[in-house]
């Protein structure tokens, strides 16, 4: 079985531009919302969900990332040695709308492990959720706000997400799982 392709580079930029206009929609007033982007892809993806909403709306919201690594709850053992990269929020959640950002939604443990960063850097009036593909899976139950496109899948393949901010070309593949 070959890859799926499910984003083009041409999708992917109108997909991100009906997200975006989505956030934009749903939080009115966009002083009160801000970005956070989920450390690899969502974070590249809110970087540009950010500047599509200041092209739209000439208005900058807050962006910041999360690297969830300690958070996660699948750490452990001592041949574990997880990369941490660094979480950067320079301002205050608290009051605020934050809308997490991550590429792809499987089984809800990533966004959980990031809500309760979230909580821990404040308390915000809300938490949404924009995610480029759900795929299914959940094992919590976590529900995206503003999806890109659903995208069911099976258990033994894989959502491969590669984006020109980590010298590929953008594109969204669904291919099987290297070990299935």
């Amino acid at each position: 079985m070959s890859d799926k392709v499910i984003f083009d580079e041409d999708g992917l930029l109108r997909t991100l531009k009906r997200l975006a206009h989505e956030i934009m929609e749903r939080n009115a007033k966009l002083e009160e919302i801000s970005l956070l982007g989920i450390r690899t892809g969502g974070a590249h993806l809110a970087r540009r969900l950010q500047s599509l909403i200041e092209e739209i709306s000439q208005v900058k919201v807050p962006l910041g990332i999360l690297d969830i690594t300690l958070y996660r709850d699948d750490l452990g053992g001592a041949a574990s040695q997880p990369e941490v990269r660094g979480t950067e929020i320079d301002f205050d959640i608290n009051s605020k709308i934050v809308v997490l950002i991550d590429d792809v939604l499987f089984t809800g443990r990533t966004i959980r492990s990031a809500i309760d960063q979230v909580i821990d850097f404040g308390r915000p009036k809300s938490i949404q959720l924009a995610v480029l593909v759900d795929r299914g899976h959940r094992e919590l139950p976590i529900r995206p706000d503003f999806v890109g496109k659903n995208v069911p899948t099976a258990r033994e393949e894989q959502v491969k997400v590669e984006l020109k901010e980590e010298g590929g070309k953008d594109k969204v593949v669904v291919r099987p799982r290297a070990n299935a």
